[in-house]
């Protein structure tokens, strides 16, 4: 059996290509009795047309690409939730793309995306969190961002000029901080992250600000940086239990240390809060799955998600849109966090 084609749709009908397409995707005003003309046609033959021929006729594939740097970091597919959410009420599916954080594996995807012909691109993690991105990794993107509408979250790329969408992690930091000294904490430590990337920089500079702000000390034995894991909160919360002085509260990278820190603190007979006060970091599922539940800084990762679709869809339409998004974070005050009580 032949294949039917949207050519053949207009043969048929007598009319032009453009206005089978303009009637297959409702794009402009086609007069009633041709709209019925080509909807009899398409009847007809049962005509499904593929994803392939709608970007033909249409310049567009009706596909977004996502890059995250881990899959397995519940702070990222809570982004994605809200972007699909969004996506899918405006009409576009995902390539969902895990470069483990891999700057080469970024532009492998970065290729993969343009040669799929995705209407946009939204991108997290790796080069545009770090401090010192080379001129050539964000070139790629800024050249790319030239054909390809291209939205960062949460980071940056320097003179890229690419559209973002972030949350404020420099004050979500400073309300953890604050809501520790409001509870009358003054030996406060810093645990987790990459200590050169921007996520990790911006927290720890927001800590020192408001020990400062306080005139507490700021330790430097106390400000410890490896990576983003659990195992990582573990690690370096038994490092900080070995010193000569503990501290009265912990605020952490992220959910992942701060629940690695929880861990370690009650394996070495600590309460929580009673000994030690302990804030995490995004509000991810995770916080809540925790005994005692985590005091945490929502970063509205939904949002996020959400909001960087809406943003591409303006772009994708050529529609002037601001250049960044800034959200607001919350506090939210659980179980880990309570009074300071001498020792």
């Amino acid at each position: 059996m032949k294949t039917i084609t949207v050519y053949d749709i207009a043969k048929e009908a007598n009319v032009s290509v453009a206005t089978v397409s303009r009637v297959l995707n409702d794009t402009a005003p086609v007069k009633a009795s041709t709209r019925e003309k080509v909807n009899a046609v398409i009847q007809k033959y049962q005509f499904q047309p593929n994803a392939l021929a709608r970007s033909l006729i249409s310049k567009a594939t009706g596909m977004i690409g996502m890059i995250l740097p881990d899959i397995t970091n519940p702070f990222f597919p809570e982004v994605f939730k809200g972007a699909e959410d969004e996506a899918r009420a405006k009409g576009y599916t995902f390539f969902l793309c895990n470069s483990g954080g891999d700057y080469r594996r970024e532009s492998e995807y970065l290729s993969a995306l343009k040669e799929k012909r995705v209407d946009g691109i939204i991108f997290l993690g790796g080069r545009i969190n770090a401090s010192r991105c080379s001129p050539e990794l964000a070139s790629e993107v800024a050249e790319l961002a030239e054909q390809i509408p291209v939205i960062l979250v949460n980071g940056a790329l320097p003179k890229s000029g690419v559209h973002r969408v972030m949350s404020d992690e420099t004050l979500g930091a400073e309300l953890a901080m604050q809501h520790l000294i409001d509870l009358g904490h003054r030996d406060i430590a810093f645990i987790g992250g990459v200590a050169d990337m921007i996520p990790t920089m911006q927290k720890v500079k927001a800590f020192k600000k408001k020990l400062s702000e306080n005139g507490l000390p700021i330790r430097p034995e106390w400000v410890l940086n490896k990576d983003f894991s659990v195992e990582n909160g573990k690690e370096l919360m038994a490092e900080l239990l070995r010193g000569s002085k503990r501290p009265s509260a912990v605020m952490c990278v992220n959910d992942f240390t701060a629940v690695g820190a929880v861990k370690t603190a009650i394996e070495r007979g600590l309460r929580i809060p009673e000994d030690i006060s302990i804030v995490g970091y995004d509000d991810t599922p995770l916080s809540t799955t925790v005994i005692p539940e985590l005091t945490t800084v929502a970063q509205r990762t939904y949002e996020l998600g959400k909001q960087s679709v809406t943003l591409l869809h303006q772009l994708i339409n050529g529609e002037k849109t601001k250049k960044v998004t800034m959200l607001r974070p919350e506090l939210v005050v659980r179980q880990s966090t309570g009074p300071y009580r001498a020792r």
